[in-house]
């Protein structure tokens, strides 16, 4: 994983989906915007190699990004990004622009860990559910991390771990959590899983039974008849 990302970025002119169309069929290149802190919108192009090989690494999507458009460096984050439905390339791409002294908002993935080992799943059998795999944060655009870690190791069965469970490095929060409890989401759990075994065992006691039963109808039956014979 690469310290910072960086970016060589050009003014375009021409705008519309027409214009972007023309931009990426015959030039290989990624029509993109960069706007915020209080600036004038630019519409920038991008090399489709150069953005396609940051996009490959997780980190690209939460850290600040060197942006230098015409000779000038433009710290940025990834603020959007659209790809075709068929085809592997990037159609579009914004970028917010960032001041290191002022906090910004963030959805930063979730890495969980020690799944093969957590005791709800090893020892009770659970099933581990994860509602969510990233989470809005605030902070300072220089402690952003590249992804938040929730250790599942001592999950038990019936046990989940909420947003505000989270172990947050100083200087993040979570701006959902000041809306009040009703806000604090489940980020993962582990819930009892309902054995298909027992519901097969349950039919196959069943079928015993029937069986047991047919056997029993048929000797009595048959021991009827030879009673009525020895009469006869």
């Amino acid at each position: 994983m690469p310290d910072s990302f960086q970016l060589q970025a050009a003014l375009r002119e021409d705008a519309g989906k027409g214009a972007s169309r023309r931009l990426r069929r015959e030039s290989d290149l990624v029509p993109a915007i960069l706007y915020g802190a209080g600036k004038d919108p630019q519409s920038l192009s991008i090399p489709h190699k150069d953005l396609y090989k940051s996009c490959e690494d997780e980190a690209f999507f939460s850290r600040v990004i060197s942006l230098e458009v015409e000779g000038k460096k433009q710290d940025a984050i990834v603020k959007d990004l659209q790809r075709h439905p068929s085809k592997d390339r990037i159609l579009h791409v914004d970028f917010f622009r960032v001041q290191m002294d002022q906090e910004i908002i963030v959805e930063v993935p979730l890495h969980f860990l020690n799944e093969d080992t957590c005791v709800g799943v090893k020892q009770g059998g659970g099933n581990i559910s994860r509602p969510m795999t990233s989470v809005e944060i605030s902070c300072l655009p220089g402690l952003l991390p590249e992804f938040i870690e929730v250790d599942i190791a001592d999950l038990e069965v019936g046990s989940s771990i909420h947003m505000s469970e989270l172990n947050l490095a100083e200087g993040l929060t979570i701006p959902a959590l000041v809306q009040g409890a009703d806000y604090d989401q489940v980020v993962v759990a582990c819930n009892v899983m309902r054995r298909s075994e027992d519901s097969e065992a349950a039919g196959m006691d069943q079928t015993g039974d029937d069986a047991q039963s047919l056997q029993t109808g048929s000797a009595e039956s048959a021991s009827s008849e030879g009673t009525d014979s020895e009469k006869e």
